[in-house]
């Protein structure tokens, strides 16, 4: 765990605290040693950033939990987009219906 901590510049407490926050959940070595991912180390990173600027922990958690939400909510949304885009191509990237001339049905009531 010792150059785990190191890593993302915090310490093993920090990562043993994220690990009681249920932030991250290390895997364990058959010798029972925490073993973490980088993007488990990515995510100490980011929480010590936040720890360091004044947020508690318990919050900083939580915003990491929200950005990660957040990340794979736009990585979705963007496939359905192309997805929609590929199967209709009457539509903008923006996933509004085009009319005839190429503009968007929505800006054709105004």
């Amino acid at each position: 765990m010792g150059r785990a901590a190191e890593m993302p510049g915090t310490t093993q407490g920090f990562l043993r605290a994220l690990g009681e926050a249920r932030l991250i959940t290390p895997l364990r070595s058959a010798g029972g040693h925490r073993r973490y991912s980088r993007y488990q180390l990515r995510i100490a990173a980011r929480a010590r950033e936040l720890v360091d600027q004044g947020t508690p922990i318990e919050a900083a958690c939580r915003i990491i939990i929200l950005e990660d939400q957040l990340e794979e909510a736009q990585r979705l949304n963007a496939e359905y987009r192309r997805a929609a885009q590929a199967t209709d191509p009457y539509r903008d990237p923006r996933g509004l219906r085009l009319g005839p001339h190429g503009i968007a049905a929505d800006a054709r009531r105004s």
